[in-house]
Parts: C-alpha cells; structure tokens; sequence
C-alpha cells in the first residue's frame, strides 16, 4: 500500500454517516486512519471492522477536531500529503487524484480543497443554509474546512493546528500557513458529501454560536496581525446581536420609545445581505433565507463571542462545542 498519502477522518456518534465516510474512502490505496473522540455509538468498533487505524483521543485532555486532526496524522510521520476528512463527509470519487495533481503541478502550495455539498440539500432549510455556506468561490483562498488536502511538510512546519481551538481551527492554521508563505488554492471540483442532519432550530442556534466562539477566538490570537484577522466579524457581532439591540430596548423608556427607531437597522442589514446572495446566482428564495439567518445568527453568535471573553477572564477551558446534542 503507498503511504505517500494518509487519510485522516475524525468523529463522534456519526453512526452511519461515519460508515458511509469510510465506505468512500475503503477502495483507495492509501492507509486510513479513524479519530473517535468519546464516541458512545460503537464508532471505533465500526471503524476497525472496516479496515481503519482508529486512535481514542485520551478523555483526559479536551476534544478538539484540531487535536483529532493533528493525532491522526502523528500515526503516519513519513507521509507527504493527507487528506483530512471529517466522519459526516464522503470523499468524491476521483477527488483525491485532482486534488494530488493540484498540489503536484504547484509547490508553493499548502492546502487544495474543493466544492462541499450537502447530500440533503432540501431535508431542511437548515441543511440549505449550509450548502449556501459551503459554496465558496474557487481560486485562491484564504482560508479552507476541514476537509482539505495538505502538503504535510508545512503542515508541520507551522505547528499543524492548535488543539485548544474548539471551532475555527481551519482559518487560523491557514493564517500561520500564509504567514510563512504558503497558498491555499480552492478548485471548483466537487470534494466531499456532507451530511449535516440539522433538521432541529436548536441545533443551528448552537452551531451559530459556535462560530461566535470561534470568531473571537481567531480574533484574540490574530486580531493585532498585518490583516486583523476576525476583527470586523467580532465587530459586526457585537454590534448587531449585542449593544444595538441592547440599547434600543435599554433606552426605550427613558426615550419614549425613540430608541427602538435603532431597530430599523435590521432590516437594512437583511435587504443588504439579500442583495448579496442574488449577486451570487440565489434565487428569491435562497438568498431571503440566507439573508433571514444571517441576520437572526448574530445574536447567539454574540452570545458565543461573550462565551468566549467569559472564559478568558475565568482562565476555564471548555471541550468541543456539540450543536447536534
């Protein structure tokens, strides 16, 4: 078996949506390598039987992807490349030799990545939401998911990612990765299949403030950098989710109920991001939903970015953020 290439899927109660990640990936050529991270489904069990090198992250310390991520590869240090998988996502067929030319026909760069789609598109306005997310426009980039093929040798070089991140592990790497030089390049091949079963609003009230959690934790650690990285994300959040709405219904009183005037903020915000997602080729629909959810979205990402400083101040670390619970 060339080992060349490693495969690295990370999980935790995926259940069959971690069967069929590792069904697409079973005919390669190269080693896989399973990351279960407290999987209480018989997750590692179900990885073995199918082949994969499975690694049980120690419950000792947090679960992170990125500590997931950089434990998996430790498995295979003579690798040149990985392609790192996440257990709801399966590889497209033919991706990897695409994504391995890609790399081979360019040696300043890094990471290759490609098109995610959902596999359930219409199962859910949420699950739209999240096709809308994935399709990103290809060229370079500044950034990729986690699930991306990597030049090991940067990887490495830059410190692989930092397992204390819980959520946006992926752009901050891709940051250090720039840093020192590297590109990061997104084609317009498809990659992967991603399965997100967000069927419930709960769980994308928590996956947005998740993204709260990691837009200033990106910021805390990057924010004083040459592209104050996060900076005006953390910005609009507080803006938007914390101290308009705050003010408009802290002060409608005193105001005689002037204040609620700041209000009408919003939807100037929403006719905004509409118009945005039509400039990309949405329809009517798509682009109200998106532009309904983006706006809604900042008030548990503020809650996030609050999570975050909270923690900071207590010095309390917390483990991965779990939106599907």
């Amino acid at each position: 078996m060339p080992r060349d290439l490693v495969v690295v899927a990370i999980g935790r109660n995926e259940g069959e949506r971690l069967r069929r990640c590792l069904e697409s990936v079973a005919g390669l050529p190269y080693p896989v390598v399973y990351v279960d991270s407290g999987s209480q489904d018989g997750s590692p069990g179900l990885a073995r039987s199918m082949g994969a090198e499975v690694v049980e992250l120690d419950p000792g310390l947090p679960f992170t992807a990125g500590r997931g991520r950089n434990e998996g590869l430790a498995k295979n240090p003579e690798v040149e490349a990985v392609q790192f998988l996440d257990g709801d996502c399966e590889l497209v067929p033919g991706w990897l030799e695409r994504g391995r030319a890609e790399l081979g026909s360019d040696p300043g760069l890094a990471a290759v990545c490609g098109r995610v789609r959902e596999a359930n598109r219409h199962a859910s306005i949420y699950n739209r939401l999240c096709d809308m997310e994935w399709d990103a426009p290809p060229g370079e980039t500044r950034s990729c998911g986690g699930n991306v093929l990597m030049r090991v040798a940067p990887f490495r070089a830059v410190g692989g990612f930092r397992p204390g991140f819980i959520a946006g592990e992926e752009p901050e790497l891709c940051l250090r990765l720039r840093a020192s030089g590297w590109h990061i390049r997104r084609l317009s091949d498809d990659m992967v299949r991603h399965d997100a079963a967000m069927i419930r609003f709960a769980q994308w009230w928590r996956r947005a403030r998740r993204a709260g959690w990691a837009y200033a934790a990106g910021a805390a650690a990057h924010g004083a950098s040459g592209e104050r990285h996060n900076v005006r994300e953390v910005r609009s959040i507080i803006l938007w989710g914390g101290l308009l709405p705050v003010a408009a219904l802290g002060l409608a009183v005193p105001s005689g109920g002037a204040s609620l005037l700041l209000l009408g903020g919003f939807p100037l915000l929403w006719v905004r991001v509409r118009a945005s997602g039509l400039s990309r080729g949405y329809g009517r629909g798509d682009a109200g939903l998106l532009a309904t959810f983006t706006v809604l979205a900042k008030v548990p990402q503020f809650l996030g970015v609050s999570g975050f400083l909270l923690e900071k101040i207590s010095r309390r670390r917390r483990g991965a953020l779990d939106w599907r619970g």
